[in-house]
């Protein structure tokens, strides 16, 4: 059987901060980036590009 690998990356999912759709999946490493993320981001729901948070 083939060992599981450990990592320091973890999923994580983003929101639109006006519309609050959850739009994005993505995996960070949290030894690099312990603070949320935030990013820009084209959201299908408001149809334009916004601010995405990261959320738990």
């Amino acid at each position: 059987m083939a060992k599981a690998k450990k990592t320091k990356r973890e999923k994580v999912i983003f929101e639109c901060t006006e519309c609050k759709e959850r739009n994005y999946y993505s995996t960070k490493n949290k030894a690099n980036d312990p603070d949320r993320m935030e990013l820009n981001k084209y959201c299908p729901k408001c149809k334009k590009t916004t601010k995405h948070k990261e959320t738990k």
